[in-house]
């Protein structure tokens, strides 16, 4: 009898059980649908709301397509060029003050400034109108500083500074290319632009002497490997000549070489360091020509400018979604007021 009531008792458990997984499973699968069923009915409102208000926003849209049409006739083609350069010794950080400069010089229509800075006329300075540079982004380029601040920290300092912490710290300066986009209304001025923006960085005592010290390092630095090579090369030479007269002599008996095992283990590790030296030697020669100027060009200036004439830089699509959004929100306050009205009664 005890064991029958236990038994009933485990199978009422196991129902109650399932009762409450299914309802669970149940109210999970309502939320969903709730949700599901909250977005389509968003969606239909706006549908219905823009159904209902389409004259209004379709005239603002057209008022705005008009007056932008006025004034894309009435001002005059911009064109506009990319640079791309490749920033040693930390200049980034001076190229982007430059930019900025040149940018005030274009808010303040300082025509005066534009001229001495970059050795135009009057008319072609003042058809200056912007100036942006952008780091290119790379992945790689946080990895290999990482790297290098490894290779240059201790232990423990490395332990404290995971690469995550690292990376949030990687600031727009720290990329190794950058591009930089110049805006004018004369489409033949970017190669002379261009000139004066890394002469004004190049041209900077404290990145000349960091070069030459840094070049000279490296100087030595690819000496000295390859007289290492040079060396092993020697050592490399006497070692087979003495293997060879030990193979020439005759051996009387049972003679067992011991340093046989010793020998090959020498000739591997001349191997290896020979090949160890050699790839030195290839990261100290790309280093070397990475670092033969304070700022390499990656891609130039064209000569002539491309003219800008995209949508999102046409002012006649500008204007005609800003007024329609603007008459959007105009009707959304409108209804706004209107609900608010009612709910107070």
């Amino acid at each position: 009898m005890a064991t029958n009531q236990q038994n009933k008792e485990e199978e009422v458990d196991l129902g109650s059980l399932f009762a409450i997984i299914g309802k669970g499973f149940s109210n999970l699968f309502h939320w969903i649908g709730k949700i599901f069923k909250g977005i389509f009915h968003f969606i239909i409102s706006i549908l219905l709301f823009l159904k209902q208000h389409i004259l209004p926003i379709g005239i603002a849209g057209i008022l705005g397509l008009i007056l932008g049409v006025f004034l894309e006739l009435k001002n005059p083609k911009r064109y506009s060029s990319d640079l791309v350069l490749q920033t040693n010794f930390k200049s980034s950080r001076q190229l982007y003050d430059n930019i900025d400069f040149y940018n005030s010089l274009v808010k303040q229509k300082d025509t005066l400034g534009l001229e001495q800075t970059f050795g135009l006329d009057k008319q072609a300075a003042a058809s200056l109108k912007k100036f942006t540079i952008t780091p290119i982004i790379n992945q790689n380029d946080i990895i290999s500083g990482y790297d290098e601040l490894i290779l240059k920290s201790d232990t423990a300092t490395v332990r404290s500074y995971e690469f995550e912490d690292f990376k949030k710290s990687f600031s727009d300066y720290d990329y190794k290319l950058h591009e930089i986009t110049v805006v004018a209304e004369t489409n033949n001025i970017f190669k002379a632009v261009g000139d004066v923006i890394i002469t004004s960085v190049v041209d900077n005592d404290y990145f000349k002497t960091l070069k030459n010290i840094t070049n000279e390092n490296l100087n030595r630095l690819d000496s000295r490997y390859r007289q290492n090579l040079v060396q092993i090369d020697s050592f490399g030479k006497v070692f087979m000549q003495v293997l060879l007269a030990d193979s020439k002599k005759v051996s009387t008996g049972t003679n067992i070489d011991f340093a046989g095992e010793n020998r090959s283990s020498k000739e591997i590790e001349l191997f290896y360091t020979n090949q160890r030296i050699n790839e030195l030697l290839d990261e100290v020669t790309a280093e070397k020509l990475e670092k033969n100027q304070i700022i390499n060009i990656v891609s130039n200036f064209e000569p002539i400018g491309k003219e800008l004439n995209g949508v999102t830089e046409n002012k006649a699509f500008q204007f005609a979604v800003l007024f329609a959004l603007a008459c959007i929100l105009g009707l959304l306050f409108l209804k706004l007021n209107a609900y608010l009205d009612n709910y107070k009664k």
